[in-house]
């Protein structure tokens, strides 16, 4: 892959308080290998995580000023965007709020953290020599982005307001699902939105891995020190999910497509 279309998710990573811990636990359950990267913060590497030679998502340490701000363990999730700067300035006359202002992140690209109007965070892409992603939609790499917000039609305005994405709803077991789309983007969707299964649940940006069998990597997970907060459930014309949170305490989801 060359590059992504502007508005598509193309990366993510994994902010944790113990990154090697991360490490051996990912590695167990995905088959990941990792490279660390230094970055311009003393003592702060960047890790590549690959499947098969091939960068499939990063991760980095939650420093105790991020924790101490209430950052909690978390995967972020990147659309990449032709201007990084351009795009920021489109977050508040959107109603959403800038968190990090553009920033270069050495050779790799530009970035900058936005959250919409319902205060899930995401993060935009400008990339230069790292494009993303070099592998998904497959075993142990992303597959979906999903938004979990009280009121999905709400904040569509924001996201193609920010990103030109569309949108169609359309309801499902539990709820309506919410689908966005864009240009050159996969005619399937390129992320969903849905609102919280529980009460009170804090609106956020999932990931998604793609899996051979979810059951399995499930009960692996549990082994490896996962909590399970949805076993793995047959979603009729989708395929089995699952939801955890990892030892450290980041939630995130497996796919197995259905055939």
């Amino acid at each position: 892959m060359q590059s992504y279309p502007n508005g598509v998710p193309s990366w993510i990573d994994l902010a944790t308080p113990d990154p090697d811990a991360s490490k051996a636990f990912y590695g167990e359950l995905f088959g990941w290998t990792y490279e660390d990267e230094p970055t311009d913060q003393p003592g702060s590497d960047y890790t590549m995580a690959r499947r098969d030679g091939r960068s499939a998502a990063g991760m980095m340490k939650l420093s105790p000023e991020m924790a101490a701000a209430g950052m909690p363990p978390v995967w972020s999730s990147y659309v990449t965007v032709a201007d990084a700067d351009a795009t920021v300035a489109k977050v508040g006359p959107a109603g959403g709020t800038v968190v990090q202002p553009p920033m270069d992140v050495m050779d790799a690209g530009r970035m900058a953290v936005l959250a919409d109007p319902s205060g899930a965070v995401i993060c935009c892409w400008q990339a230069k020599e790292h494009i993303g992603a070099e592998v998904v939609n497959e075993h142990g790499s992303l597959v979906w982005n999903e938004l979990i917000t009280p009121d999905p039609a709400s904040v569509a305005g924001f996201y193609a307001e920010v990103f030109g994405w569309t949108s169609q709803t359309a309801p499902m077991p539990g709820g309506d699902y919410t689908v966005f789309h864009v240009a050159g983007g996969n005619e399937s969707g390129i992320a969903g939105a849905m609102a919280p299964p529980m009460p009170g649940m804090p609106a956020f940006w999932g990931v998604y891995f793609q899996v051979e069998d979810a059951a399995a990597i499930v009960d692996r997970a549990r082994e490896l020190g996962a909590q399970v907060l949805m076993d793995a459930t047959a979603m009729p014309g989708v395929g089995t999910l699952a939801t955890m949170t990892d030892p450290q305490g980041a939630v995130f989801s497996v796919m197995t497509p259905e055939a």
